[in-house]
C-alpha cells in the first residue's frame, strides 16, 4: 500500500499535467476560439458573416449601454449619444479602416506601434497596451456575465430564490464559461450569426414599439425637452455638458479592435496573396463600416426611447431598468412572453461575448509574449491560461459585487486606451509617409480620443487602477520569464550563403574547424592580424590551421527568437562569417551546433575575456544582447546539447 498509493498519485499528477498542457503551441493561430487565426485548410467567410462574430462583442453592449448612458448623462443622454455616434463614424471608423490596411493578418494597432517604435521602447509600449487590452477583455467577460445575470434575475418567470444573489449567479456563469474552454472551445461562426441576427431583430422590434409608444404619448417629448431646458437653459451649455459627460458612454465604441482581429477569417479575392490581401482588406472595411452604421442607429434609437419612456428612478441601482433598459421596455410594451424571449437572446449574446473575449485573451497573450521570451512555457497552452483568467475574473467580479454600473468605467478605459493607441499609430504612420492631410486629420482624432480617455480616467479611475495592476503583473512576469529563458537556444533556423558554405567546407577539410569571435571595430588589416596573432599565442592555436572570424551584429536586442543568416566575406585576406542576431552568445552557439551537424566535427570557438562588472555584463546580455559573451555561449551550448561529447569546444584566453 505504501508503494502503490504514491505511484497512483504520481500517475494522476502526470495525467493532470498532460491534460492541462494539451495543445501546447507557440502560435496564436493554434489557440481555440472565435478569434483564432485560421490555418491554411480552414474555410474563410464573407465579410458580413465575420461581422456577426465581432458583433457578439460590439452589438451585445446594447444590453447595458442605454441604461448606463441614461444614468451617466440623465436627460442629456440622447445628445451625448449623438456625440458618441459622430465620434464613432468620423473618428474611430476612419482610424480602424487604416489599421485594417496596415495589419491585414489581424495584428491590430498594437503591432503597428510595435513596428513604428524601435527596440525596447516598442516592447514596453506593447506590454503596457497588453495590460489595457487585458482590462478590456476581462471586464468584457465580467461585465457581460453580470448583465446576463441582471436579465436573468429580473425576468418575471425567474425563480424567486435567485433574487438578491447576483454575485453568486455571475460567478456560476463565469465558471460555466471556464468549463467550456477547459473542455475545448472551437470556432462557432454559425452560432454568432444566428445570435446577432436574432438579437438585432428583437432590438429592432423593441425600438419600433418604443417609437410607436412615443407617437401615442407625445407629451413625453415635451416633458423631456422641458426637463432638459430647465436643467440647461443655454443651448451651448447643453452641448458643452454633453461633451463633458459623453466619455462615460465610451462602451459604445467597443468592437473596433475585435473587428481587425478577425480579419484573417474574411474571404478576399481569388487573386489575394498573404503579402497583398487586397480583397480581404476591402471586405474588412465593409465589415467595420456596416457594423459602425448599424450600431450608431441602434445607439441613437435606444438612447431616445429609453430616456423618453423609462422613469429616471428605474435606472438607478436596484431599479427595474438598471443594466437592462431595453429589456425593461420589451416587458412593458410587448408583454412578458416577448420580454422573456428578449431576455433569453440577451443572456445568450452576452454570454457569447464573454466567450469571445476569453478567446481574444487566449490569442493575444501567445501572439506577443512568447515571441519576446516573456512568457513561461505553460503560458502557450490554453487551459492554464483559462484557469488564470477565470481566477482574475472571479476576483474582479467580487470586488465590483457583480455590478454593471461599477464596471462600466473600467471597461470604457480599456476600450478608449486601445482606440487612442490605434489613432496615434495611424497618425505616426501617416507622418512617416509624409501624408500631411492624413496626418493632420488623424492627429485631430487622436486629440479627441486622448481627451476622452483622460476625462474617463479622471471621472472613473477604476479602469486605470485595474489596467495598472495588469500592466505591472505582465511586466514582472515577462521580465522574470525572459531572464529564466535567456540561455535558451533562441535561433529558429540557420542559413549560410554560398560564400560562407565554401569557407566552412574548405576550413573543415584542412583540419579542425576553428572560429575566432571578433567584435568589429575599424575592420582594417591591422585589427584582424592583431586578433589572429593574439589568439594563436594565448590559446596555442597551431600556425597552420586556418581560422574563420565570426562577427555578430545586433540590430534589435529586444527580439527574442529569430532566424540566423550567415554571410561570408573576405577582407584583407581574412575570411569572415557575418551574423545578424538579437543576441551575440545565442547566435554563436546556434552557428556552432549547425556547423557540427553540417561537417560532422565538433568546431572550436575562441574568445577573450571581457572587462567590467559581471552583474553589469549580465544585464547587458539580457537587454543589449552582448556582455560577457564567452561564458554565456558556453551555458547556451550546455543547455542545448546535454551530451558533453557532442558539445562544441569553447576556449577563452
Amino acid at each position: 500500500m505504501t508503494v502503490v498509493e504514491p505511484l497512483r498519485r504520481s500517475q494522476h499528477d502526470q495525467r493532470l499535467r498532460t491534460w492541462l498542457l494539451q495543445g501546447l503551441a507557440e502560435r496564436s493561430r493554434q489557440h481555440a476560439g472565435p478569434h483564432t487565426q485560421p490555418s491554411v485548410e480552414h474555410r474563410r467567410h464573407p465579410w458580413w458573416r465575420v461581422m456577426c462574430l465581432t458583433g457578439v462583442d460590439y452589438f451585445s453592449t446594447l444590453g447595458y449601454q442605454p441604461g448606463i448612458a441614461a444614468l451617466a448623462a440623465g436627460s442629456l443622454s440622447p445628445v451625448a449619444t449623438l456625440i458618441l455616434v459622430l465620434l464613432t463614424l468620423f473618428g474611430a471608423l476612419p482610424v480602424y479602416r487604416k489599421v485594417a490596411s496596415a495589419s491585414p493578418h489581424g495584428e491590430g494597432s498594437i503591432a503597428m506601434l510595435e513596428h513604428l517604435l524601435p527596440w525596447w521602447s516598442g516592447k514596453l509600449l506593447v506590454l503596457v497596451l497588453l495590460g489595457f487590452a487585458a482590462t478590456d477583455f476581462l471586464i468584457t467577460i465580467t461585465l457581460s456575465a453580470a448583465d446576463a445575470t441582471a436579465h436573468l434575475i429580473e425576468n418575471p418567470y425567474a425563480p424567486h430564490f435567485l433574487h438578491d444573489h447576483n454575485l453568486l449567479v455571475t460567478l456560476v456563469l463565469l465558471a460555466l464559461l471556464a468549463a467550456v474552454f477547459l473542455k475545448g472551445f472551437t470556432e462557432a461562426l454559425g452560432i454568432a450569426v444566428a445570435l446577432v441576427m436574432i438579437y438585432l431583430t428583437l432590438n429592432l422590434v423593441v425600438m419600433l414599439a418604443g417609437v410607436v409608444q412615443v407617437l401615442r404619448t407625445p407629451h413625453v417629448v415635451d416633458n423631456w425637452h422641458a426637463l432638459m431646458v430647465a436643467e440647461h437653459p443655454n443651448p451651448l451649455l447643453i452641448i458643452g455638458v454633453a461633451l463633458i459627460v459623453f466619455p462615460k458612454l465610451a462602451l459604445g465604441l467597443s468592437g473596433f479592435e475585435t473587428g481587425v482581429a478577425v480579419m484573417p477569417l474574411v474571404r478576399g479575392d481569388a487573386s489575394d496573396t498573404e503579402e497583398r490581401p487586397t480583397g480581404r482588406i476591402r471586405g474588412t472595411r465593409h465589415l467595420l463600416t456596416t457594423a459602425a452604421i448599424i450600431m450608431s442607429v441602434f445607439l441613437l434609437a435606444s438612447s431616445m426611447v429609453t430616456t423618453l419612456l423609462i422613469p429616471k428612478a428605474e435606472f438607478e441601482t436596484g431599479g427595474a431598468a438598471n443594466g437592462r433598459a431595453l429589456a425593461y421596455l420589451a416587458h412593458e410594451l410587448l408583454g412578458n412572453a416577448f420580454g422573456t424571449c428578449y431576455d433569453v437572446s440577451t443572456i445568450a449574446i452576452l454570454w457569447f461575448a464573454g466567450a469571445s473575449a476569453m478567446a481574444g485573451l487566449l490569442n493575444l497573450v501567445p501572439r506577443y509574449l512568447p515571441r519576446y521570451g516573456m512568457a513561461p512555457h505553460w503560458a502557450r497552452a490554453v487551459r492554464p491560461l483559462v484557469l488564470v483568467f477565470t481566477v482574475v475574473a472571479f476576483v474582479v467580479t467580487v470586488l465590483f459585487r457583480a455590478s454593471v454600473d461599477k464596471q462600466a468605467g473600467a471597461y470604457a478605459t480599456g476600450v478608449l486606451v486601445l482606440i487612442t493607441s490605434a489613432s496615434l499609430a495611424v497618425t505616426l504612420a501617416s507622418a512617416k509617409r509624409r501624408r500631411r492631410a492624413y496626418t493632420v486629420g488623424f492627429a485631430t482624432i487622436s486629440t479627441v480620443f486622448v481627451y476622452t480617455t483622460i476625462a474617463n480616467i479622471i471621472e472613473r479611475p477604476d479602469g486605470l487602477i485595474i489596467g495598472s495592476f495588469f500592466i505591472m503583473a505582465i511586466i514582472v512576469v515577462s521580465f522574470a520569464s525572459r531572464g529564466i529563458r535567456a540561455f535558451e537556444l533562441r535561433v529558429t533556423d540557420v542559413r549560410l550563403d554560398d560564400t560562407a558554405t565554401r569557407f566552412v567546407t574548405e576550413a573543415a577539410s584542412a583540419g579542425e574547424l576553428r572560429l575566432i569571435a571578433n567584435e568589429p571595430d575599424l575592420r582594417d588589416a591591422a585589427e584582424y592580424s592583431d586578433k589572429e596573432r593574439q589568439e594563436r599565442r594565448d590559446l596555442h592555436i597551431p600556425d597552420g590551421d586556418p581560422l574563420l572570424f565570426v562577427e555578430v551584429t545586433v540590430p534589435d536586442a529586444s527580439e527574442f527568437e529569430s532566424e540566423l543568416d550567415v554571410r561570408g566575406e573576405e577582407r584583407h585576406g581574412y575570411r569572415i562569417l557575418k551574423l545578424t542576431s538579437a543576441s551575440v552568445p545565442n547566435a554563436i552557439a546556434a552557428l556552432l551546433l549547425y556547423l557540427r551537424d553540417l561537417t560532422g566535427e565538433r568546431p572550436h570557438v575562441y574568445f577573450e575575456w571581457g572587462e567590467g562588472n559581471p552583474l553589469v555584463n549580465l544585464l547587458r546580455f539580457l537587454f543589449v544582447g552582448v556582455g560577457e559573451v564567452a561564458p554565456v555561449t558556453r551555458e547556451v551550448l550546455r543547455e542545448a546539447e546535454p551530451e558533453p561529447a557532442r558539445r562544441p569546444f569553447v576556449h577563452v584566453g
